[in-house]
């Protein structure tokens, strides 16, 4: 292990100890795999691989909204077994740097996609120049490593956008799209909307919904007549639209996955959350508007690992690679009151922590991070409860009801965001910096440092 420094060191002790004492009392539950795996969590040096995964909208009431029901109150997801866990802080800025209390997911990914806070709906740029900001992903890229990122979102929804691309306004995904963003067209000398961005700058692996962005044509420049898929072509990308294209991809070229036009559905359905509750329900775990073709996000996390991986040892490179898994519909499940839509997400997302997490047990100098951009609307209340808003009770897996509340806007209306800290969750070299009540923007620094971006 390289070398620590006295305050690692003392961190290292602390942690250490409690860890064991926590492991030898919440076996049962399953809150850690081991001691080993902490005190492997809190050593230094530099990471080959950072996987990133986003839960969005996901706080701790969305996290135990879906242990709940799918292991019960004593079981433990996925996302529950990292062995250093802390919160960050989750504000965006206004215009002049004081504090916009609440976030939006394009301001909160800004944050740790550029270490520097923004104004909400503006994609890594300054809140008050409007200028861009260098991502991680562009350190990466510039520093020899692969990159990927996928979503269950469009491509050019916020939380993908972040990381390649740099708009005044997220509304900013086409070229037919641009209106809010007059100084970012391409015929103004701008580098175009998100979805000529994520292509133009070659990330490796892009994977998620979006077709219709990508289906609009150029209006400028040297692609321009072109649809934004036939540049991505003319850029060497094999694009697929399903699970038997992602399949067949070869690893010697970047890959377009675009398994929707617009978001991926999600996996799982059931009645929305009403005034003055709903029966007693189960969710069904399937989904009739999905396509049995659509990969899950499991499936698109492990092959887009598998083609980082292959390129870098293709090309002989020391480098390893950076990588965002979202799962971004628990976010729009929340917005829309649908608590079974919503767990289904958060599941298929965990699946996808798992992935991650298998990877990283085969290769200890990979970093993986789990997180949220920002907190969301469900809560769990008592039975007997009668919010004023929306509400549903469900039946979990074991047998129990539970009755979650939706109450952060009108009836009728999309329910709202929260400012609430976010759980933030680590293993792997410098996973011990998300110990605490940090900043969103400290994560930008935790990965640049592990994989010693410059």
């Amino acid at each position: 292990m390289p070398r620590l420094t006295r305050r690692h060191l003392t961190i290292a002790t602390a942690v250490v100890a409690a860890t064991s004492a926590a492991v030898a009392v919440t076996t049962a539950a399953g809150a850690f795999d081991g001691a080993q795996q902490a005190k492997s969590a809190i050593q230094s040096g530099k990471a080959k691989n950072v996987i990133l995964l986003i839960g969005d909208g996901m706080g701790d009431s969305e996290i135990t909204l879906a242990r709940d029901y799918t292991v019960g109150a004593n079981g433990r997801l996925n996302m529950d077994r990292f062995p250093l866990t802390g919160a960050y802080t989750t504000y965006a800025v206004h215009k002049d740097g004081t504090p916009d209390y609440v976030t939006d997911s394009a301001a909160s990914g800004t944050g740790w996609a550029t270490g520097v806070k923004t104004v909400n709906g503006r994609i890594s740029k300054t809140p008050g120049s409007d200028k861009a900001v260098r991502t991680i992903l562009e350190l990466a890229q510039k520093n020899g490593y692969a990159t990927g990122s996928v979503t269950t979102s469009e491509l050019t929804d916020a939380t993908p956008a972040v990381l390649a691309s740099h708009v005044t306004d997220r509304g900013c995904q086409g070229p037919a799209d641009m209106a809010n963003c007059p100084t970012d067209t391409i015929a103004a000398g701008g580098p175009g909307s998100i979805a000529e961005q994520s292509v133009d700058h070659k990330v490796d692996v892009l994977l998620g919904g979006g077709k219709q962005r990508f289906d609009q044509k150029v209006t400028a420049g040297a692609y321009k007549g072109l649809t934004v898929t036939q540049q991505a072509q003319k850029l060497g990308y094999q694009v697929v639209t399903d699970s038997a294209g992602l399949r067949s991809v070869k690893s010697n070229k970047p890959v377009l996955g675009l398994f929707a036009s617009g978001n991926v559905p999600v996996e799982w359905t059931g009645k929305a959350a009403a005034v003055g509750g709903t029966d007693p329900q189960r969710c069904v775990t399937s989904n009739p508007n999905r396509p049995s073709s659509t990969p899950s996000l499991a499936d698109s996390a492990t092959k887009a690992i598998q083609l980082l991986e292959a390129k870098q040892r293709a090309h002989h490179s020391k480098q390893g690679f950076f990588l965002q898994i979202e799962g971004a519909s628990i976010d729009k499940q929340d917005h829309a009151a649908d608590p079974c839509g919503q767990i289904g997400e958060t599941a298929a997302f965990d699946r996808a922590v798992k992935v991650a997490r298998d990877y990283a047990a085969k290769h200890p100098d990979t970093l993986v991070v789990t997180t949220a951009d920002h907190g969301h609307t469900s809560q769990i209340v008592p039975l007997e409860a009668t919010p004023p808003g929306l509400s549903s009770t469900l039946v979990t897996n074991e047998g129990q009801q539970l009755k979650v509340n939706y109450s952060t806007n009108t009836p009728g209306q999309s329910q709202e965001h929260t400012g609430t800290e976010v759980r933030i969750a680590a293993q792997g070299p410098l996973a011990y910096r998300v110990l605490g009540v940090t900043n969103q923007t400290d994560l930008f620094t935790t990965i640049r440092e592990a994989l010693r971006l410059h």
